[in-house]
């Protein structure tokens, strides 16, 4: 009998890192996919990247609309609580025996406590981080406590996830799964790139995404505005700017980058969504990928391209040593480009190593998904001096 395996995607950037895992399971005998789609994949605004996934060959079984017209906190809060009726609609229908959710967003956790509720296990991806400048960090902690299987992108990740009093037999150092793609993807040429986004590519270019810090006292204006006078000081290059996520903020920071691009459009593009291939093809070629996502610490170090991480939103993840930190203002990003671009970088940026795995993830968590029986209860494992893993 088939096992019946939900995922879950709220974003962009999360399903480009689960397309792997979903091919896997789409096409493996024992399992059946089911596809629950929501948040910004739903929004014209953000690009409406369902259109993506149903172009890539995946049925999408249910499409569970949260989003409200709000980048307020009180919004963001909302939209969780429309999650939660949506996804227990969804989830009674599909009567999954696993649910999948990667990460720390405020979509997934509406998914994952409804899934807690409906005593359907979940497979939680990327626990056991650290993101100390955002509210995704107590969001990530809080659904490993939902969750029954883990499978994490570090050994020390994986450490912390026991250290919030789960077995370590139901803890998997899986490896960061978007890397993948790595093995397995075809990228583009700097050309076909260029093509495909009707925008001439003819000097060297930075791959720009920022996004609100929602926990930290960090303005996303006043930090997005320095970021582009940074910018503005290396007039020789390009400027590839994808758009903000659904975070309370982020829809302020959209106007500030389509007016920018608007200025500049021979030298500047602004875009909704990439997509998984075209992204990973545009940091391939990058002089660097700046600003504050995930990405830019745990996939682009693996394509030997420099990363300048700003501000707090992402403290406290283990990075590479091509993962240039900064203060978010001008003189500081500025700096943190200058060292990414240099010659004495570049002569040793082959030689670093990426600590997020090899790109074998997704063969990992099908192994884990296999392993699950019906006996769900969950006993805290206490760590203490006779008790060390």
């Amino acid at each position: 009998m088939l096992k019946n395996v939900a995922v879950f995607t709220g974003t962009r950037a999360e399903y480009g890192l689960l397309y792997w895992l979903l091919k896997d399971i789409q096409s493996d005998i024992e399992l059946n996919l089911q596809l629950l789609v929501s948040g910004m994949h739903l929004s014209p605004e953000f690009g409406s990247t369902y259109r993506q996934i149903e172009a890539d060959g995946f049925v999408i079984d249910e499409k569970i609309e949260i989003l409200l017209s709000s980048d307020s906190a009180v919004g963001v809060a909302k939209s969780m609580g429309l999650g939660v009726l949506g996804f227990a609609d969804a989830l009674s229908r599909l009567k999954p025996q696993a649910l999948v959710i990667l990460g720390d967003r405020f979509e997934a956790l509406a998914a994952a406590q409804t899934a807690m509720i409906l005593k359907i296990p979940v497979v939680h991806l990327h626990g056991g981080e650290i993101t100390e400048g955002a509210y995704d960090d107590a969001i990530r902690h809080a659904i490993t406590k939902l969750s029954y299987l883990h499978g994490t992108s570090t050994e020390e990740y994986r450490q912390r996830v026991i250290q919030l009093g789960e077995s370590p037999d139901r803890v998997v150092n899986v490896g960061a799964i978007g890397l993948d793609h790595l093995a397995r993807s075809t990228m583009l040429s700097v050309e076909k790139v260029a093509d495909s986004l009707n925008f001439d590519l003819c000097s060297p270019y930075f791959l720009v995404t920022y996004h609100p810090v929602t926990l930290a006292k960090e303005s996303p204006e006043t930090s997005f505005q320095a970021l582009l006078d940074s910018l503005d000081g290396f007039p020789d290059h390009q400027v590839i700017i994808t758009y903000p996520n659904a975070d309370d903020g982020g829809r302020k920071i959209i106007p500030m980058l389509e007016d920018y691009a608007s200025q500049n459009p021979k030298r500047i593009l602004a875009i909704k969504s990439l997509g998984q291939q075209r992204y990973l093809s545009a940091v391939k070629h990058a002089c660097a990928v700046i600003g504050n996502s995930s990405s830019g610490i745990i996939e682009v170090p693996s394509f030997h391209v420099p990363s300048i991480d700003i501000g707090m939103r992402q403290k406290g993840r283990l990075a590479a040593e091509s993962v240039f930190h900064c203060d978010p203002n001008e003189e500081s990003i500025t700096e943190a480009i200058n060292h990414a671009i240099s010659s004495n970088f570049k002569s040793n940026q082959k030689n670093i190593l990426n600590p997020y795995g090899a790109g074998d993830a997704s063969s990992k968590v099908i192994k884990m998904i296999k392993s699950l029986n019906s006996d769900l209860i969950k006993t805290f494992y206490d760590i203490n001096s006779e008790n060390i893993i």
